[in-house]
């Protein structure tokens, strides 16, 4: 049995080049897979600083340190990026949807090529959503039930039935290092409380039927989704009802936000859900990926995130920087002779120009391609400054200076009350 060493101290974290980890070499794979120590994830926590968490989560195919972006691969591959060059924008962690994988080109395709690991060519950890999402994002063309949820295909018009042991089934095909439970859900402004609380209670049962048809617990980890809308008693009942089940649970997803609700009711639903879930376990908020969420939700002690912003805004020309964004498309741009940000080391910033930027965004899909590297470049580098300040014990100094940059005048009462609540006065 693979032994797994002891984490060290905060103080003895290897930093330097920021590639600090648990043990051994800066972030080397995990060798033999999960199956050879028992367990198909492992999480120490590295250091802390009020809520917020360092920490390094060990998965079959990549020890993934945290707080940790996971850029969005649909269909098992990131768009524009190949898996070499997420290797070298130092990601760890891709992830690839159930619905569409299922719909084209199938998971039984994708266990013939040995799974979705070997068919995307990317060896480092993967996560599948349970294709939940989908109820939300093609609404007009799902049915749910209490048996599943059914989608007519908007490529084909196929009609397929989703059940939570069909997502399973779809999942244990693709293989991925870490399975999302289906769960009902709606979307975050929908007026019907009556509908939250059916939805807030077929989750925790939909996960029960995951867990009995969940077949490769030994080297794949099953999260449930904490649902409940933005609503206090029922964010607690689900929180609940899963953490009762905790003993076959590795970690927690918060589900059911980033849908249009107001950032009050955002913030608070994270603040409730990390304040309230296990300590020893990674808690993975869904659906967000603008920087100043992402930065918030660290420091109410959440861990993982996943978003197609920053590369599907990048298609359209829009670059990340630490002051927010520039539009590469813009009239201005065409004589602009800097790099998108003077101070960032990626690739795209120390060869091209906005003024050439603005002419391929405008006419080729190369520009979607550089900017979509240069953003995601910006995320690694947003979260590997998180965890440093984290384990050096100055990540509100971090945070006041992130905002500083973000907002010259001054951070909105969301940010302020919500960093206040993790102990960090802007």
């Amino acid at each position: 049995a693979l032994e797994v060493p002891p984490v060290p101290e905060a103080k003895k974290a290897k930093r330097g080049d920021g590639k600090w980890m648990a043990s051994g070499p800066s972030n080397a794979p995990l060798k033999g897979g999960g199956q050879q120590h028992g367990k198909a994830l492992e999480f120490r926590i590295l250091a802390k600083q009020g809520r917020a968490r360092a920490s390094v989560m060990r998965l079959p195919h990549y020890d993934c340190r945290m707080p940790m972006f996971m850029p969005v691969g649909t269909n098992g591959s990131v768009k524009g990026l190949t898996p070499d060059q997420l290797r070298r924008l130092d990601c760890h962690l891709v992830l690839g949807n159930t619905y569409h994988l299922e719909s084209r080109p199938g998971a039984d395709v994708v266990e013939e090529f040995g799974g979705l690991h070997e068919f995307s060519r990317w060896d480092r950890a993967m996560l599948t959503d349970s294709g939940g999402f989908q109820m939300v994002s093609l609404l007009h063309l799902a049915d749910i039930t209490e048996e599943g949820v059914s989608f007519q295909n908007p490529t084909d018009g196929q009609s397929m039935m989703l059940t939570p042991e069909h997502s399973m089934r779809i999942q244990n095909k693709l293989g991925a290092d870490i399975m999302m439970a289906l769960d009902d859900v709606v979307s975050s402004v929908n007026p019907s409380l009556e509908r939250f609380e059916e939805a807030t209670y077929r989750t925790t049962r939909w996960f029960d039927r995951c867990l009995e048809a969940h077949e490769r617990p030994h080297d794949q980890n099953l999260f449930p989704i904490v649902q409940g809308g933005l609503d206090y008693d029922l964010r607690q009942t689900s929180l609940k009802q899963l953490m009762e089940r905790d003993a076959r649970i590795p970690g927690y997803a918060i589900g059911g936000l980033a849908g249009g609700e107001d950032k009050e009711s955002f913030w608070n639903v994270v603040d409730w859900c990390t304040a309230a879930l296990p300590e020893q376990k990674p808690r993975y908020v869904m659906g967000i990926g603008y920087p100043v969420d992402i930065v918030v939700c660290s420091a109410l002690g959440a861990d993982m995130y996943d978003c197609v912003y920053p590369t599907r805004t990048a298609r359209f020309g829009t670059a990340l920087v630490p002051t927010g964004v520039i539009r590469l498309p813009l009239a201005g741009m065409e004589g602009d002779h800097r790099p998108i940000d003077e101070d960032c080391e990626c690739m795209v910033c120390r060869k091209y120009t906005r003024s050439q930027l603005h002419r391929l965004v405008c006419k080729d899909s190369t520009g979607a391609i550089l900017v979509s590297y240069h953003n995601v470049h910006y995320m690694m580098q947003l979260m590997k400054g998180i965890r440093e300040s984290i384990v050096d014990q100055r990540f509100p100094e971090f945070v006041r200076d992130f905002m500083k940059k973000l907002y010259p005048d001054g951070a909105p009462e969301w940010v302020a009350r919500a960093l206040k609540a993790a102990d960090i006065e802007l």
